[in-house]
C-alpha cells in the first residue's frame, strides 16, 4: 500500500490515494489498526483513504487508530487539500471534499506556488441534544452537570458533524486526561461516544485546549474540537466569535461568522511517502 504521511499541528494521518490503490472498503478498519500502531506500523492518529466522488472533487473517509470510522476530521481536511493540490490531483484553490458529515470546502492560501495555510469552511454547529447525539430531553446542552467516575463535570455539547463534549477548566494541564477522557468518551448519554475537549480561557480571543479524541485517545490537535471549543466559548459568554485555539504544537484560528459557519485556518505538512506491506494488516 503506497501512502503519504501528513500532519496538521501534530495530529498525524496516513493518506492513501484510492484512485491509484485498490482496496475493498471492509479492509480499512483492520489496516487502520495495524498501520497506525506507532511501534509496529507507520504510526498515526488515523488512516484516510481518498476516493473519486460523484458530488464533490474528492471523497474522504477517516478511520481512527482503533479501526472505528469518524464522520470527518478538520486537521486531515487541511492535509488532504494540500496533498491534492501539490500533487496535481486538483488544480483549484477551493476544493469540495465529500465526508460522512457532508461536503466540506477547504480553501488554499498559496504563496510562491506552495500552500502556506488552509482555511476550511467547517459548516454550521449543531447544538440540539438530538443532533450531538446525546440522550435526554430536547434542547441545548450548555454548562450542564454530568457525572463520570464520581466527578461532576459541567459540559457544553456541540456537533461539528461529529460529537464534542467541551469542559472549561482553570488549568487544562492539571486535568488527568487519560482518566477523564475515556470515561466521558464512552459515557452512556453519548449514544455514538464523543470527543472530549478541556478548555482554559486565556482572554476573550484566546483559549488553550487539550483533547481526547473518540477512537484515538489524546492527540496533539483537533480541528473540529477547536471549532467546538470556539462555539462553546461564545455561548457560555467567555470568548468572542474570532479566536485562537492553542494546542500542544500550535494554534488554529477559528471564526464563527455571521453566516453561522465556522471557518478554521491553520497549517498542514507532508511528512514522508512510503509503502506499507498490506499482509501485515491481515
Amino acid at each position: 500500500m503506497r501512502f503519504t504521511k501528513v500532519q496538521g499541528l501534530g495530529n498525524d494521518f496516513i493518506l492513501v490515494n484510492c484512485m491509484e490503490e485498490n482496496f475493498h472498503p471492509e479492509e480499512f478498519p483492520g489496516i487502520a489498526v495495524k498501520a497506525c500502531d506507532r511501534h509496529f506500523g507507520v504510526g498515526a492518529d488515523g488512516l484516510v483513504p481518498l476516493f473519486s466522488s460523484e458530488v464533490a472533487d474528492i471523497k474522504m473517509r477517516v478511520f481512527n487508530a482503533d479501526g472505528s470510522e469518524a464522520e470527518m476530521c478538520g486537521n486531515v481536511l487541511r492535509c488532504a487539500a494540500k496533498y491534492l493540490y501539490e500533487h496535481g490531483i486538483v488544480s483549484k484553490n477551493k476544493i469540495k471534499v465529500e465526508t460522512l458529515a457532508g461536503i466540506m470546502v477547504p480553501e488554499l492560501i498559496i504563496e510562491n506556488g506552495r500552500v502556506s495555510l488552509i482555511r476550511v469552511d467547517m459548516g454550521e454547529p449543531r447544538l440540539q441534544r438530538s443532533e450531538i447525539p446525546m440522550a435526554g430531553p430536547p434542547g441545548r446542552v450548555v454548562d450542564e452537570p454530568l457525572e463520570a467516575g464520581g466527578v461532576i463535570y459541567n459540559i457544553t455539547a456541540v456537533s461539528m458533524g461529529n460529537p464534542h463534549c467541551v469542559i472549561f477548566a482553570p488549568d487544562v494541564e492539571q486535568i488527568p486526561l487519560h482518566v477523564a477522557g475515556p470515561l466521558l468518551e464512552k459515557h452512556h448519554l453519548f449514544t455514538l461516544k464523543t470527543n472530549v475537549e478541556f478548555v482554559q480561557v486565556i482572554n476573550h480571543d484566546q483559549v488553550k485546549m487539550r483533547v481526547w479524541e473518540r477512537g484515538a485517545g489524546e492527540t496533539m490537535a483537533c480541528g473540529t474540537g477547536a471549532c467546538a471549543a470556539a462555539v462553546a466559548g461564545v455561548i457560555n459568554g467567555y470568548t468572542k466569535r474570532q479566536l485562537s485555539v492553542h494546542m500542544k504544537t500550535g494554534a488554529l484560528f477559528i471564526e464563527w461568522a455571521a453566516d453561522n459557519h465556522l471557518y478554521m485556518t491553520g497549517p498542514a505538512e507532508e511528512v514522508f511517502i512510503g509503502e506499507y506491506p498490506i499482509l501485515n494488516a491481515k
